[in-house]
């Protein structure tokens, strides 16, 4: 039995069920899912690779739980944020795509740009829909405020602003003209989504 660096077996297996996690999202942000292996991981953790079935029966489980755990980390970055715009729809807008923008920056996407070219990607998706739905909930609050009748719809659809800009980003765009840009035009795509005689928020 390995030595026991936890106050209790269960933290023990806690701990180390995060640091493979931890590991295989490491390998993923590099850009690659095919080096996300047991054998890979356990090596970054220094694990037996026979330790790592304890906590995971396959690759695909471990993959899955990585987009798990980190769509709660992208979330709450996202939520923050929009907090911070303060209540005018464009604000939140502006700030829901700023804020994908740097975790694109940041390297955040790579995680689900890599799952979603592997092998397993059926296994994945389910676990990418689920955080898509929830990186997109704070959205669809903002656009149910202005008075969208659809705006799941819209968000999805402002959602493609974001995967343009990214796109953009990836091929070597600069960052502060491709945000700029991805915000104003979500930001005016905002006219056509306001209730007719009310006004305006954009």
């Amino acid at each position: 039995m390995p030595k026991i660096h936890a106050a209790t077996v269960a933290d023990h297996r806690s701990q180390q069920r995060a640091a493979l996690l931890e590991a295989a999202r490491e390998i993923l942000t590099e850009g690659d899912a095919s080096r996300v292996t047991f054998a890979e991981v356990a090596r970054r953790t220094g694990l037996a690779r026979n330790s790592v079935y304890k906590y995971f029966p396959d690759r695909r489980h471990l993959l899955t739980e990585v987009v798990r755990e980190a769509t709660p980390r992208w979330t709450r970055r996202i939520h923050a944020a929009l907090a911070a715009a303060g209540e005018s729809p464009e604000a939140r807008v502006a700030a829901f795509v700023t804020v994908q923008l740097e975790m694109v920056r940041d390297g955040e996407h790579r995680i689900a740009r890599a799952t979603a070219d592997d092998q397993d990607a059926a296994a994945l998706r389910t676990g990418a829909d689920e955080a898509h739905r929830a990186l997109l909930s704070p959205l669809v609050d903002a656009l149910r405020d202005l008075g969208d009748d659809a705006p799941a719809m819209s968000a999805r659809l402002l959602q493609g602003f974001v995967n343009a800009a990214t796109t953009a980003l990836e091929a070597g765009g600069d960052f502060g003209a491709v945000t700029t840009r991805a915000v104003r035009l979500a930001v005016a795509a905002l006219q056509g989504i306001a209730p007719a005689g009310s006004g305006g928020h954009a």
